[in-house]
Order: structure tokens, then sequence, then C-alpha cells
């Protein structure tokens, strides 16, 4: 049976703002994405400690804190032209190129 992968328009260092949780309003840019489990992780938000022990590749043990991931639909895109969390809808260039845009502005998010 084939793993059912979520659809997503966001990227790997799209820079997103959270909607809801405990880090609601914050913004970050995306490290990572698996779209099978339909999560994300973003930089320097959803901090979580995890407890290791000392091994002979980490020979320092102790609390680490480093970033959980959150579900995708809970974030969206800032655009960089509105400055304010927006949807995203797909355009095509005059060459036939599939890009990213905004909703409000219309500004192209693909580099």
């Amino acid at each position: 049976m084939a793993e059912k992968t979520e659809k997503t328009y966001i990227k790997k260092g799209d820079t997103v703002s959270v909607l809801t949780g405990k880090e609601k309003d914050k913004t970050g840019k995306v490290l990572m994405i698996n779209t099978k489990k339909g999560t994300l992780v973003i930089e320097k938000l959803n901090l979580v400690k995890r407890h290791s022990r000392p091994s002979k590749a980490a020979p320092q043990g102790g609390i680490i804190e480093k970033e959980g991931s959150m579900k995708i639909s809970n974030v969206n895109i800032v655009c960089e032209k509105c400055n304010k969390p927006v949807r995203i809808k797909m355009n095509f260039l005059d060459d036939g190129k599939k890009v990213r845009a905004c909703v409000k502005c219309g500004e192209i998010l693909d580099r």
C-alpha cells in the first residue's frame, strides 16, 4: 500500500508565520519538511528539551534544546512585499514555468 503524502506549497528555506498554538504570530525559516507526516520544523520555534546520556559521539551528556515539529496546516508563508502571512496560488509564467504567488498582491515567491 502506497503511503499518502500531503500536498504543500511550502518549501525548505521559506519564511513562515505560525497561526495557532503556543508560538502563535511568531515567524521563522523552515529547516525541514516531512510531507508523509504533514509536519515541518521551523528555526528557533517550538523548542523541546531532550535528555541525552554521555556517549562517544557526545561525551558531554545533559539536557539539549532543539526544534520540534509542527503541522503544516498551522503555518502560512510570509509575503516579502506585503510582510504578512498570506495564502498561496499557482501562476504560470510566459515561458510555461509554474511558480508560487501571493494571493493578495500577486508577488512571485519563487526566486
